[in-house]
């Protein structure tokens, strides 16, 4: 139970599209890791536009629970705009470290724990990682998805971050001041946006980690990536220009 919010070391921000079947079973299993550490954690999940019962199934679960919050948002975007939800749920938390990760739980929240000695060597972002040695992949992906997220990593690598093998897995952590910076600048509320948080964690200067995890397919996902990939490209392409232009340097 949180005593003092100031005391807050690690706040999670789960966005939450249509996921009132499987959220519960995701919030439970955070929280029975959580309940065993040592430090003070809060999770916050925001609903986005859902057109079924998600906040509502939110909002029981924390009869049981006071570290869970809720935020009920309604911004309309193709896909539940995940972006805009993790950006919102971000700016509000109040962790000293502040991560987000996919409500199907394909990365489990015990991979956080690969993230703290990197944050203790002077990292401010660590990002979990599908594509780099150690990194292992317990239940896969169907073949075509596989095929087209290389592909995108290819030409994301190629065009914006070259040094960053896994930009799109879900589970990403920040310091308080790398979140507070990056995600006030934030502008694409659809899945380019891990493109846009990388690419102004390095703009900024933030030391970024790419750390290997164990991941799950959860084939929960409602990415269709043959619709979503043109998007994400323009989305790609979109951050070069405002990089270009400066539109990062704006107040």
């Amino acid at each position: 139970m949180i005593e003092n919010p100031e005391k807050i070391k690690l706040s999670i921000v789960i966005p939450a599209y249509n996921e009132a079947i499987g959220i519960t079973a995701t919030l439970e299993s955070v929280e029975k890791y959580l309940m065993t550490q040592s430090f003070h954690y809060e999770i916050l999940v925001v609903a986005n536009n859902c057109s079924d019962n998600t906040a509502q199934v939110i909002s029981e679960y924390q009869k049981k629970s006071n570290n869970v919050k809720l935020l009920d948002v309604k911004i309309a975007e193709p896909g539940g705009a995940k972006g805009h939800a993790v950006k919102i749920g971000m700016l509000e938390v109040r962790g000293d470290y502040r991560l987000f990760m996919d409500a199907d739980s394909a990365t489990r929240i015990e991979e956080v724990e690969k993230f703290w000695p990197y944050f203790e060597r002077g990292f401010e972002v660590a990002i979990a990682s599908r594509y780099i040695q150690g990194s292992k992949i317990i239940i896969k992906q169907p073949w075509h998805r596989i095929l087209l997220g290389r592909a995108g990593n290819f030409l994301i690598r190629s065009l914006l971050l070259p040094k960053i093998r896994d930009t799109q897995c879900g589970f990403k952590a920040f310091t308080k001041n790398a979140s507070e910076i990056i995600f006030a600048k934030i502008t694409i509320g659809g899945w380019g946006f891990d493109m846009e948080v990388l690419a102004l964690a390095k703009k900024f200067g933030f030391l970024v980690a790419e750390v290997p995890v164990d991941w799950y397919d959860a084939k929960r996902s409602r990415l269709d990536v043959r619709s979503a990939g043109p998007k994400v490209f323009r989305e790609l392409l979109q951050i070069r220009r405002n990089i270009k232009k400066g539109y990062y340097d704006q107040e």
